[in-house]
């Protein structure tokens, strides 16, 4: 049985996650911003809430800490927190948008990652899935006949390719942790206006997998449902 932490698992994909995660016999930490529609959802799926805000360093050790005081180790780290400003192109794109996104979707991971390296090295098995898209990945977007050529998030593309990168470096830098990028698809969720036809249990299955990787799995890889992904 892991113990696992889903940023972001109050709704969506991350909810679907910990839902999956939960099902499979796991120790689940629901970590929310908003401590109402995080313990709401905690108690939904039978996981265990922590409030957490990836763009505050306060909240993100108090979390971790309550994580060390009731468990002592986590085993896996899923960073799936993450900001969509809905643009396609560059009209109404400015700095603060930027900065927004770049702070959640990519800075956030680092700050949650860090914060839970220590609790990780405690693990016989530890692994950290980072949520991408195939918005990130270069050999997609610019392939012609890709459904992600179309698309012109011009920041949201840069911060999952920013999250793709970070994947690869703390593999290297930490080759005791197995560390993996995964693409969900494109899914019916708040952050995509629920316009997407699939369902986030679907997106969900792939993280689950990832996260449930043994000491010989991969590490340094993107991943979709159908196998990895170039980068």
């Amino acid at each position: 049985m892991s113990v696992v932490l889903v940023t972001g698992a109050n709704k969506g994909l991350g909810y679907e996650t910990a839902r999956r995660l939960v099902r499979d016999g796991h120790i689940v930490y629901a970590a929310a911003r908003s401590p109402e529609r995080g313990r709401a959802a905690a108690e939904e799926l039978g996981a265990r809430f922590v409030q957490l805000d990836v763009t505050d360093d306060d909240s993100v050790e108090d979390a971790l800490g309550t994580i060390e005081d009731a468990e002592g180790r986590l085993d896996v780290l899923v960073n799936n927190a993450g900001v969509f400003d809905g643009l396609d192109g560059a009209d109404g794109l400015t700095g603060p948008i930027a900065h927004d996104q770049f702070e959640t979707n990519a800075v956030g991971v680092v700050r949650v990652t860090q914060a839970a390296l220590a609790l990780l090295h405690r693990s016989d098995c530890p692994v950290v899935v980072n949520v991408s898209s195939g918005l990130g990945s270069f050999a997609l977007v610019t392939e012609p006949t890709s459904h992600q050529f179309g698309v012109h998030s011009i920041v949201y593309s840069a911060t999952k390719a920013a999250v793709d990168m970070l994947t690869v470096r703390y593999a290297q830098a930490v080759p005791s942790v197995r560390f993996n990028a995964v693409d969900p698809g494109f899914l019916a969720t708040d952050l995509h206006g629920n316009a997407a036809a699939a369902d986030p249990a679907v997106g969900a299955e792939v993280v689950a997998r990832l996260a449930s990787i043994g000491v010989d799995g991969p590490t340094g890889g993107f991943f979709d449902k159908d196998g990895e992904l170039a980068w």
